[in-house]
């Protein structure tokens, strides 16, 4: 696949475009610690309350751990939770980031993630450990769900992304692989593509 139309900036997700993740570990995770259900509250396609307000940064570890204790009903230690909770995050493939880093020179580059405190800690930490590198080395500019206090799909999240870096939406485009996060991103007039197992940012064409 090759990409024909001429673009100046690329907004990439991290989850599953950049990072390899797998929300069945971390669901699996949970229930070796005893709790049920977990799955059917934090997905790739589904949300609760508490994690949503997790990662728009509107509440703090602290209160999320005690949050975790309250609606298990178990006595988790922080560091039970964090384990869990971070065990959908993998690798970075070398890849991957040595594109990015190609890409750099051709594009204004930018991450627009969904997360949270405990995942960044951890998924940063990864990268510095794999490649000597941050997140910030790699892109331009890195914004987070949990920083910037708002998160895909809202329309306004791409629009802070366009607006703070001066960026024509015609001129942009969006990689992400959840294809509910595209509402907001069609709205603000910003291209997207759906990344898959079967179409890698490696296959196409940038």
């Amino acid at each position: 696949m090759s990409i024909t139309k001429q673009y100046k900036n690329i907004i990439f997700d991290l989850g599953g475009v950049i990072l390899n993740i797998d929300f069945a570990l971390t669901a699996k995770a949970f229930e070796s610690l005893g709790v049920t259900g977990f799955a059917d509250h934090f997905s790739q396609f589904k949300i609760s309350p508490l994690f949503e307000s997790y990662e728009v940064g509107s509440i703090a570890n602290d209160t999320f751990f005690d949050a975790i204790r309250t609606a298990t009903e178990l006595n988790l230690t922080d560091e039970e939770i964090t384990h869990a909770w971070n065990a959908l995050l993998l690798d970075f493939p070398q890849e991957r980031i040595d594109l990015l880093l190609q890409l750099k020179q051709r594009y204004n580059i930018y991450l627009l993630s969904n997360t949270n405190a405990l995942h960044a800690n951890h998924f940063q930490a990864q990268l510095k450990q794999q490649t000597g590198l941050y997140l910030e080395d790699v892109f331009h500019k890195v914004y987070m769900s949990h920083e910037v206090n708002m998160r895909k799909p809202s329309k306004e999240i791409y629009e802070y992304v366009l607006n703070d870096n001066n960026l024509k939406p015609e001129e942009t485009l969006f990689l992400d692989d959840t294809h509910t996060n595209f509402t907001g991103s069609t709205e603000a007039g910003i291209d997207h593509i759906l990344i898959s197992k079967d179409k890698d940012i490696l296959s196409l064409g940038l």
